[in-house]
């Protein structure tokens, strides 16, 4: 009997290892780029990943995005409004395969570099500026 309940709590456990949602997640993510980035195994209530970006209608290359998982409700939507005169949106896109939602920069995906690789390529190209 024992090994009939072993045998039953291995085979719900390996359907609920099958059902667990891979998604990437970024915590701060400025121009595109993610400064924190990591794989997030979702719980079983959040059945899809999510890519949001926040871009200013002033500045159309600069932006703020994040990913992760979540509900599905508030999937797919673009919220915009006016922050102190500076017009902006908000728009939540959703997807439900492990790692679908890669952070994109203009339509296309980024790669994802750490905060030192920035710094790193943005002084390089600061002296590289001063020898010309």
């Amino acid at each position: 009997m024992a090994k009939i309940l072993i045998g039953i709590m291995a085979v719900v456990a390996l359907f609920m290892m099958a059902e667990s949602l891979d998604c990437n997640k970024c915590r701060y993510g400025l121009l595109g780029y993610c400064l924190s980035n990591s794989v997030e195994k979702c719980a079983t209530n959040t059945s899809t990943c999510f890519t949001g970006k926040a871009t200013f209608d002033a500045l159309t290359n600069v932006g703020f995005n994040n990913q992760g998982c979540r509900e599905p409700s508030g999937c797919n939507t673009t919220i915009n409004g006016t922050l102190v005169g500076i017009g902006y949106s908000v728009k939540v896109e959703c997807c439900s395969t492990d790692k679908c939602n890669p952070v994109t920069l203009s339509g296309a995906p980024s790669t994802k570099m750490t905060f030192t690789a920035v710094i790193g390529v943005a002084a390089m190209a600061s002296m590289l500026g001063s020898f010309l």
